[in-house]
């Protein structure tokens, strides 16, 4: 009875919800995800990329650092990165983040976290990618999954030679209207004079994403990129025309902050105003990324 009655009303409820959203938008509010489910009978039953991280320690076949080599710290915003921040701990990918008066790899005294991609090792064009994970729990966090390609940077066909697909961001920890929403991204011609970006609003996850699993995704093809939380479409995105060359994907936690220095930016707020000041801890948990081939 209850599956007789959700097919009566569930078209009436879709356009509840794109009615709601239109409002939602209009105010800068999270908006919800819609009823339309991710269609996985498009891709081949099983992923050609999946790291479920079983083992116990990272992949270095699969994972290099991002703009981090060898045993060697980088500057990162309002922190740095260095590999240690990241272990394979109880089935998951644990990426910390914590104050080090010693430093890591020749670094000065600071925040440090990481930021680990498959570039080299593996990329892909068009399918489906996702990632399930918690956020990390406190403010001047910018957790995120990522897609990009070092021709992005080539700013004579927009977004058609390469984009940097943001799957999620998490940095709003500590905003009472959007702490459980996330965005999706798209951002075309390098990261100079030229560069642009677009999203479509922020978007609700159901539940507590810092403290329970959820699943973040990316459907992407010749005519862009439809975006998924827990499996519900959320958006689609076309901007500057869709990527047509391979990419590689890209777990990170970012301080807020510049030069090494927290003060906020994007986030709710510096990392040292969380309870416990430098004795403040936290993990980006992920417990796999896979990606998906069409048939």
């Amino acid at each position: 009875m209850k599956e007789f009655l959700w097919r009566i009303f569930k078209p009436t409820v879709a356009v509840g919800i794109i009615v709601v959203n239109f409002f939602l938008w209009m105010f800068n509010l999270p908006q919800y995800p819609s009823l339309t489910e991710i269609d996985m009978s498009k891709f081949c039953e099983t992923p050609v990329f999946a790291d479920e991280f079983d083992g116990s320690e990272i992949n270095d076949e699969v994972w290099s650092g991002h703009y981090t080599y060898g045993d060697n710290y980088s500057l990162r915003r309002g922190g740095y990165w260095h590999r240690d921040m990241a272990t394979v701990e109880d089935g998951k990918l644990h990426i910390r983040t914590a104050y080090l008066e010693e430093g890591l790899g020749g670094g000065p005294e600071g925040w440090y976290s990481y930021g680990m991609d498959t570039n080299g090792k593996y990329e892909q064009t068009y399918g489906y990618f996702e990632c399930r994970c918690i956020f990390p729990k406190g403010i001047g966090h910018w957790s995120a999954f990522w897609l990009l390609t070092d021709s992005m940077m080539n700013t004579e066909e927009k977004g058609l030679n390469g984009a940097e697909i943001d799957v999620f961001e998490s940095f709003n920890y500590g905003n009472k209207l959007l702490w459980n929403s996330t965005k999706h991204t798209i951002h075309i011609d390098g990261y100079g004079d030229l560069h642009d970006a677009d999203n479509d609003g922020s978007w609700r996850i159901k539940g507590d994403p810092f403290n329970e699993f959820h699943t973040y995704g990316v459907e992407w093809n010749e005519e862009g990129y439809t975006f998924y939380i827990d499996g519900k479409k959320t958006s689609f995105n076309d901007f500057g025309g869709a990527s047509r060359v391979p990419e590689y994907m890209i777990l990170s936690v970012e301080v807020g902050g510049e030069n090494g220095v927290p003060d906020g930016g994007m986030t709710m707020g510096p990392i040292y105003e969380n309870e416990g000041g430098k004795d403040f801890t936290s993990d980006f948990i992920i417990d796999y990324v896979r990606a998906y081939q069409y048939k």
